[in-house]
């Protein structure tokens, strides 16, 4: 299963971060640019990548995406392909994920909090980022990549068991803060 998510998703982010870095050129050279992803005043990519945030590192957030999903893709080609690695790439690819999910956390609440907008290509994004970080984690905490603790071990077996429901929990979680948020907005268009 982690070949074909980190394919897919990869695939997916980078086409996203594409549009994105795209979109942001289309805004430099024509600020008052009408993009395609300007569905409404709050799901509106233009509104978040003209804030400060979208540049986190001095440089389009985008950029990031496009060489991490490239790489994450290009990961799932190689394990499709036979590809083994050795204990210190996973660990390396561990600590990547653990930052792009903290990254994308942070990303979240910027836009949900601080922006007061949701751009649909970064919540493509957001929707990859979190099932690579968390399959990413559960396969090297099974493979013994990350080293658990005896007294964790009962932990690590639930979270194992029960990776879906968790999964599915912090989207329902995602959607119950957006639907609160916005409600002021969402319940005009019902």
């Amino acid at each position: 299963m982690l070949p074909y998510l980190y394919l897919i998703g990869g695939s997916l982010a980078v086409i996203s971060a594409a549009i994105l870095t795209s979109d942001k050129i289309e805004l430099l050279k024509n600020p008052h640019a009408h993009l395609n992803c300007n569905l409404n005043p709050i799901v509106a990519c233009g509104s978040v990548i003209a804030k400060p945030q979208a540049e986190a590192f001095g440089f389009p957030n985008p950029y990031l995406g496009l060489a991490g999903f490239a790489a994450v893709a290009t990961i799932g080609v190689a394990i499709l392909a036979g590809g083994k690695f050795k204990r210190w790439f996973w660990l390396l690819v561990e600590a990547g994920v653990v930052f792009a999910v903290g990254f994308v956390t942070w990303l979240q609440f910027q836009s949900i909090f601080r922006i007061n907008a949701l751009c649909p290509y970064c919540m493509v994004v957001w929707t990859v980022t979190v099932p690579i970080f968390w399959y990413t984690t559960l396969y090297n905490l099974r493979t013994g990549t990350i080293r658990t603790p005896d007294k964790l071990r009962g932990f690590v077996a639930f979270i194992q068991r029960h990776h879906a429901d968790i999964l599915i929990l912090y989207y329902l979680t995602l959607a119950a803060v957006i639907l609160h948020h916005f409600w002021y907005y969402w319940k005009t268009v019902i």
